[in-house]
């Protein structure tokens, strides 16, 4: 039995959330090796407005004891995106140690791209997820004056490079064999050049692998002219998030692509997401685009491991999508629910 916790959030969160649930358990009545059990908090934005805080005191002590966590979305124009951000998402990643998030991205069949010429897309970008420039180290001085000024620092550990570097080139080896390090050493002095320097470190160790360096904002330009070329992408907190936004919407559209929190040697469990935001302004009419949410539910199901069943849900999702079930911001006309229930109706032969 694997004990999911379900953090729907704010927003579509909680729907979409409410989609990938329903494709998870009928996935699971095929496969006799495969029990779940759900177990739904109601912490978000509408709980901090309540509360004061996102989730309760002994909020990460609850989620410690599950075998996966389930995120829709977390944010509300009423509360600032630091403090939904800093009080429930980002305390989880470090909590429990989820130093490797995973965003894939390729072109699922039913879905145009908005570039004329994608190629045959399949890319994976490895992001630090603890450290880096969401380090919250720093601080304001003489607030409300002319003087006001604000410092934060960016922390860059050996210990956090080498482990996301080693994860990035050993995914690659089970791939096509290439990572490109996302850096912006011309322009960031010390912390870049540190990320440099451990990058080739790592390379030599993995003859068998073709590594190389490229400066972030030129990557975020090849990753759209030539986005075929790339295989793995790994890079820092900061610009492993800004790319992976780039190759979500080089594939078709953000409301598809998924996001992995991953704690690799499985002392804590590991939290599965859509990348896509709470969008507010569709909140309760039922257009979501429940795709990134059923993608993440099968990398869960990978992560646990149950790969077959996982593949079978990204099938089911891509032959729904192709025969033409899909929501708006793919160009098509359907509900959330008739997505849904499309993707319920292969699963179930």
């Amino acid at each position: 039995m694997a004990k999911i916790a379900v953090i729907g959030g704010d927003g579509i969160g909680p729907e979409v959330v409410g989609a990938g649930i329903k494709v998870l358990q009928i996935a699971a009545d095929s496969d006799p090796a495969l029990e779940l059990e759900f177990t739904e908090f109601p912490w978000g934005c509408e709980y901090y407005l309540e509360h004061g805080r996102m989730m309760p005191e002994d909020g990460l002590e609850t989620l410690s004891g599950f075998d996966a966590l389930y995120l829709g979305a977390v944010g509300w124009p009423t509360v600032p995106d630091h403090v939904s951000l800093w009080q429930l998402l980002i305390p989880i990643r470090r909590s429990f140690d989820q130093y490797v998030n995973l965003r894939p991205a390729r072109i699922l069949r039913g879905v145009e791209s908005p570039l004329r010429d994608p190629g045959s897309l399949d890319v994976t970008v490895v992001r630090e997820n603890t450290e880096g420039e969401y380090s919250n180290s720093g601080g304001r001085l003489f607030a409300g004056t002319p003087r006001e000024m604000a410092v934060q620092d960016s922390v860059f550990t050996r210990h956090g490079l080498e482990r996301i570097l080693r994860y990035a080139f050993d995914l690659a080896g089970t791939r096509r064999g290439q990572v490109i390090g996302a850096t912006k050493s011309n322009g960031i002095s010390i912390t870049m050049p540190f990320f440099d320097e451990v990058f080739r470190e790592i390379s030599e160790t993995y003859p068998d692998v073709e590594a190389s360096l490229m400066h972030a904002d030129a990557l975020a330009a090849r990753l759209v002219l030539d986005p075929e070329s790339f295989d793995v992408v790994v890079g820092s907190n900061l610009l492993g998030d800004i790319l992976s936004e780039v190759t979500a919407a080089v594939s078709g559209a953000i409301g598809i692509a998924p996001s992995a929190n991953i704690n690799p040697e499985g002392d804590h469990p590991s939290l599965f997401e859509p990348i896509h935001g709470s969008a507010p302004d569709i909140a309760g009419e039922g257009v979501a685009n429940p795709a990134g949410a059923i993608w993440a539910a099968a990398l869960m199901l990978d992560h646990l491991g149950h790969a077959e069943t996982g593949a079978r849900i990204v099938e089911a999702l891509e032959a729904t999508l192709e025969s033409g079930t899909k929501t708006g911001d793919l160009g098509g006309s359907a509900t959330m629910d008739e997505v849904t229930d499309a993707v319920v109706g292969r699963l179930r032969g």
